[in-house]
């Protein structure tokens, strides 16, 4: 976890965001790149907003949000006294502490977030909501099914750590699978491993005791708890009330086992853990 990508906006879930991503700098010694998420001019388009000067505006409005991404950005690190990383190509040593970077002129559309992300290690971003400045369920998206690597998603209010309990949220599936794999990091340092398994929404695949097994090949203790549930729309909320009362730090769980479609219509744990987790999640697909 060398290497955090943060998208940034001017919301008021980015302190939270960037607190959270920088707790795991901590702990890792990682580098901290943010951007400023930009609106595709195409959608503004797509939209019918109007001709020429509602565009001039739109761009008016992207750079000036642009700008104060920046500036919440660098104040941000400026407060907490991390360093600005050295330029690309310049000899260093292993990096062992915290350190920042900024990327200017990232092009405009959600499709970045994806396609810069697959050369990080992490994305950390803040829990999706419906607020007009973010964060946006597209960005989190693109990051999670376009980046093939892992997002933590911070909730409202940091947490003081990330990852000294880890909740893996263990249903058998490929997407869960994925997500372990990515905490791997997290899961070898955490001081307690938990193993949660809710009945009834599981699908055909190895068992926690089988990973249970695997993970210690790793040094990995861990702990086994089952508890009985009823279908897919009831999980997230046990997943999220055991995390809670075990005390845990950090969730490890896949994203849409089942389709996105399914889970708009009809609800489902991914989207539950999206909406309501307080804690922060690193998922993947």
């Amino acid at each position: 976890m060398k290497s955090l990508l943060v998208p940034t906006e001017p919301n008021d879930s980015m302190w939270s965001t960037l607190s959270t991503a920088l707790t795991v700098s901590k702990t890792f010694g990682s580098r901290i790149e943010g951007f400023a998420v930009r609106v595709s001019v195409p959608t503004v388009v797509a939209m019918d907003v109007a001709p020429s000067a509602s565009l001039a505006f739109f761009e008016e409005e992207n750079a000036e949000a642009a700008r104060l991404s920046r500036d919440l950005f660098e104040k941000f690190m400026r407060d907490q006294n991390v360093p600005a990383a050295t330029p690309p190509g310049t000899p260093r040593p292993p990096q062992t502490a915290p350190s920042w970077a900024w990327l200017d002129d990232a092009p405009e559309g959600d499709n970045f977030v994806g396609n810069y992300g697959r050369i990080f290690d992490l994305i950390v971003m803040g829990r999706p909501s419906n607020d007009p400045q973010g964060p946006h369920m597209s960005t989190f998206e693109a990051g999670l099914f376009e980046s093939g690597r892992p997002v933590l998603l911070a909730p409202p209010k940091p947490s003081a750590t990330v990852g000294r309990h880890v909740l893996v949220a263990w249903n058998c599936s490929t997407e869960q699978a994925r997500a372990t794999a990515f905490a791997m990091p997290f899961l070898a340092r955490a001081d307690q491993v938990t193993i949660l398994t809710v009945e009834g929404a599981v699908v055909q695949g190895p068992s926690a005791e089988q990973l249970a097994a695997n993970l210690a090949l790793h040094g990995i203790k861990t702990a086994l708890v089952t508890v009985k549930g009823g279908d897919n729309r009831t999980a997230g909320a046990t997943i999220l009330d055991h995390a809670q009362r075990l005390g845990c730090d950090l969730i490890v769980k896949g994203a849409y086992t089942q389709s996105r479609l399914r889970q708009m219509i009809f609800g489902g744990t991914t989207r539950h853990i999206l909406t309501y987790a307080e804690i922060p999640v690193l998922t993947a697909h």
